[in-house]
């Protein structure tokens, strides 16, 4: 049975008034309520081990994290904010990412959803940054690596922020080909198509910036066009999603333009392409700060999971063309 993974912890992680806040967890639990939960089993997410962390993070990270959660909370910079329980959500936001994994991996489940908090694709090994503490899905994604046999894994990132922590951990990786989708210029200005790995990871780090006021076409076209075909090249073992919502016409924190049915598209889009070569779909909730529109793209993503019935439409091949001529040499894009 599809799985969601949850916690209590993650509406304890108090931000104030800051964009990054409970009510956005608490808009997706009341609609996901209202669909009865499109059939997912709702599970309660276990806090990640030091080991697991330490895949990714410095144990000078860990060590920090900890202390300002003890000492009361506090700001590690302006956008990022700690309190007494920031540490304790943080762990259940990775060990729920990497509970999923093991059961997409090791249980045979093909779709899993974490909506939990603190997000995760900014924080780097050694810096928690942009509203996350922890990696998230680079902690599910090693452990994949490193314990559930998984050989290669893709992520793709939809956040309209870059997820530079995810591409700095896996940046010289060639078991990990990480793509992202995201407005240039915006916060944190990393991400342009010239950073591409590095090492033996030379080739599997992808950016695909759009510029303000990209919407479905863009988005979708990407992903049919440019993102599938890299999946189908590369056949991972496990399809990570960073699935930030904050693209949507009505976010306050970008300028493209989705909407819930965008959305709907790229994920039944995914669905099927995983589906093709009988991977599992990990999804991390990252970024998304108007909650209703917030709750409707997440409730579209995992209807679009659930309901195999669900067709995606076909987006046009333009916007894409000049992404597929930069990767053709490599990655031979049918």
């Amino acid at each position: 049975m599809p799985a969601y993974l949850r916690h209590p912890r993650s509406f304890e992680h108090d931000t104030g008034g800051h964009p990054e806040n409970a009510g956005r967890l608490r808009a997706i639990e009341e609609r996901l309520d209202a669909e009865d939960w499109r059939g997912l089993e709702v599970l309660e997410a276990p806090a990640a081990s030091v080991e697991q962390v330490l895949r990714v993070h410095t144990p000078r990270h860990l060590e920090l994290i900890e202390a300002i959660a003890d000492r009361g909370g506090g700001s590690i910079d302006l956008d990022t904010l700690m309190s007494e329980r920031s540490y304790d959500a943080g762990l259940r936001a990775a060990g729920g990412a990497a509970r999923a994994a093991e059961l997409l991996l090791g249980e045979g489940e093909r779709f899993a959803f974490c909506g939990l908090r603190p997000p995760g694709h900014h924080a780097e090994r050694d810096r928690a940054m942009g509203f996350c503490l922890f990696n998230n899905v680079a902690i599910a994604v090693s452990h994949a690596l490193a314990e559930l046999g998984a050989r290669r894994v893709m992520i793709l990132d939809w956040d309209v922020h870059h997820g530079n922590g995810t591409q700095e951990v896996f940046y010289e990786s060639d078991a990990v080909l990480f793509a992202s989708i995201h407005q240039s210029p915006l916060y944190p200005g990393t991400g342009s198509a010239a950073e591409t790995g590095a090492g033996a990871g030379e080739g599997f780090t992808v950016n695909l910036p759009v510029g303000p006021g990209a919407g479905p076409d863009e988005f979708l076209s990407l992903v049919q066009h440019v993102a599938i075909p890299l999946l189908d090249a590369f056949q991972p073992d496990l399809l990570a999603i960073s699935a930030g919502y904050d693209a949507h016409r009505d976010d306050p924190l970008a300028e493209c333009m989705l909407d819930d049915r965008a959305y709907a598209d790229m994920a039944a889009s995914l669905r099927d392409a995983a589906g093709r070569h009988g991977v599992g779909v990990l999804v991390c909730l990252e970024g998304g700060y108007a909650p209703r529109a917030l709750a409707g793209s997440v409730d579209a993503t995992i209807a679009s999971f659930t309901d195999p019935g669900r067709a995606a439409r076909r987006a046009p091949e333009e916007p894409a063309a000049g992404h597929r001529d930069r990767l053709e040499a490599r990655w031979s894009l049918a």
